[in-house]
């Protein structure tokens, strides 16, 4: 398990690279919204938000979706304040009235994909009838994820991401842009 590097939360910004700017988030999360204003016309989903990293990218992307829909939120986490990820704890499960419904399952970051394919595999076991998957960030790894998103605004390489609901060590989710921590940063204490 990594350790927790304590240091001041701006030495993080500092020693960053931009990713993508806030224009280009605000255009990505746009181009998900006309996606999904096409796909749920007809449908009037769930859509449920992953805690709390997929507050930010659901917040701007709510206001663009122009179909009725039902809003609700789970939480599960692999991540407690370290690098690598730990067992799978929920805190929130979905709920039963997902059954027989369609959902949209919304989150900042498709990682390894675990804990979003534990989340769809609980809304499936609750009798959903379909269940999709629309993430901010999609990071490309060089291994297999058991999981895919249906709708993705952008990819970003294999480093620590933070930024639109992305943390560092619980700081910075608040950024509008995405950055990604500098390579050596993990190991200066």
């Amino acid at each position: 398990m990594a350790i927790i590097v304590h240091r001041d939360p701006q030495q993080y910004l500092q020693q960053a690279d931009l990713l993508y700017s806030e224009q280009e988030v605000v255009q990505a999360v746009s181009n998900i919204a006309a996606q999904l204003n096409q796909a749920y016309a007809h449908k009037r989903p769930v859509v449920l938000c992953v805690m709390g990293g997929g507050v930010v990218f659901t917040g701007q992307l709510l206001p663009q979706l122009t179909f009725p829909l039902e809003f609700d939120y789970v939480q599960a986490t692999r991540y407690h304040g370290v690098t690598e990820a730990t067992d799978l704890q929920w805190v929130i499960k979905p709920k039963h009235f997902i059954k027989n419904r369609n959902v949209l399952i919304l989150d900042d970051i498709l990682d390894e994909g675990i804990t979003l394919k534990a989340i769809v595999d609980e809304c499936e076991q609750l009798g959903a009838n379909e269940v999709r998957v629309a993430v901010l960030v999609d990071k490309a790894l060089n291994k297999p994820k058991p999981i895919q998103a249906d709708y993705v605004g952008l990819s970003v390489p294999e480093r620590y991401v933070f930024g639109c609901g992305m943390d560092v060590f619980g700081w910075w989710r608040n950024l509008p842009a995405i950055y990604a921590l500098g390579k050596n940063t993990l190991d200066k204490n």
